[in-house]
């Protein structure tokens, strides 16, 4: 079976081809993960998957989706973030940090306290952007970059991947999807500039090629470099799949080793065709077009289903996100129903 076959990229060695695919918490403090970051992702980790993704961690402060958002912004977040993945790797899993900058989309409540857009007077802040355009309506309107803006958060997605390694991680992801900064200058949806950084396909993948370039020179060469991209927008005029493949073959020139390919969220009224598998045909075509590994995401819940993706070589990886919420122990689960044996915590020896 595929998916209890070991991947190895760099000189990280996967166990299995399960990932956990990066879900924020809203459970942070000032960026710092909490008690309970630790249980949700080691418990991940317990559960067998191969790979375990923290939520997105944001670059800067203002880069928070909410005020409860994990952060990598502050060298004192290198000590909150080191017992986690000594823990996590000491169950066999390799740990891997997504790093993030939200963008126009920050300054917003957790949604169990309804998700909406926190204004400055009521305690959030300026989200920035490549164009003042707020997301929807009531959001924020958010800060224009300028071009000596937009390096010093380039500086910041480097200096974030230096803490990331001092803190014990083994893996990082730039987070280029969802709505994000770097999506946002992806798209000429969200993108309306007219200089270096806007307008023609080059000018707009110019910021994530940057950002790609200072976290390969800061992380080391013999560790694994992820990039997640929102394939299309589902919105006509918008990045597509087409434009995703050629970032795709530039990224991997600059060192990225795998695309995690999701898809939407840079526009609230998008009509996405959610079903089962729904995004597995985007990693297909990036894997054959762009000649560069990747991870498949998007309502992957069956163990048969999952093999079967890596088994038709449609991906390299799979990334569970809400059925690992729903189940920590699915890798355990899948293993037993594809009729293959695993090791397990010595704690818990006895229960196998």
């Amino acid at each position: 079976m595929k998916l209890f076959t070991p991947f190895k990229v760099r000189e990280i060695e996967l166990k299995n081809r399960v990932a956990v695919s990066p879900m924020c918490e809203y459970s942070a403090k000032d960026g710092h993960p909490q008690p309970w970051h630790m249980v949700h992702l080691g418990s991940r980790a317990v559960g067998g998957a191969g790979l375990v993704m923290t939520e997105a961690s944001a670059v800067e402060e203002r880069g928070r989706i909410s005020a409860a958002d994990a952060g990598i912004y502050d060298d004192a977040h290198i000590a909150s973030w080191s017992p986690i993945t000594e823990f996590v790797k000491g169950q066999g899993a390799a740990v891997g940090m997504q790093l993030a900058h939200a963008g126009r989309k920050a300054s917003t409540a957790p949604p169990w306290t309804g998700g909406k857009p926190v204004s400055v007077a009521d305690g959030g802040w300026e989200p920035v952007a490549p164009s003042a355009t707020p997301f929807d309506a009531g959001y924020n309107v958010p800060h224009a970059l300028t071009v000596s803006e937009i390096r010093t958060i380039v500086a910041a997605f480097r200096k974030s991947a230096e803490r990331a390694l001092a803190a014990g991680f083994q893996l990082v992801e730039i987070h280029g999807a969802h709505g994000y900064l770097i999506h946002e200058f992806l798209s000429s949806l969200s993108n309306s500039r007219s200089d270096e950084y806007g307008g023609g396909f080059d000018n707009r993948i110019r910021f994530a090629l940057e950002v790609t370039s200072a976290v390969r020179e800061a992380w080391p060469e013999r560790l694994p470099l992820f990039f997640r991209v929102s394939a299309t927008d589902w919105v006509d005029g918008g990045w597509d799949l087409e434009q995703s493949i050629e970032l795709s073959r530039r990224l991997k020139a600059l060192g990225v080793d795998l695309i995690d390919a999701s898809s939407g969220g840079v526009v609230p009224q998008a009509k996405i065709p959610v079903g089962p598998g729904y995004q597995v045909g985007f990693a297909e075509a990036i894997r054959k077009q762009a000649g560069i590994a990747t991870g498949a995401v998007g309502m992957v819940t069956d163990p048969a289903q999952a093999d079967t993706i890596l088994a038709t070589e449609q991906a390299d990886l799979v990334f569970l996100a809400r059925e690992m919420l729903r189940d920590p122990y699915w890798p355990r689960r899948a293993a037993k129903a594809l009729d293959v044996k695993i090791a397990g915590p010595l704690q818990y020896g006895r229960a196998w």
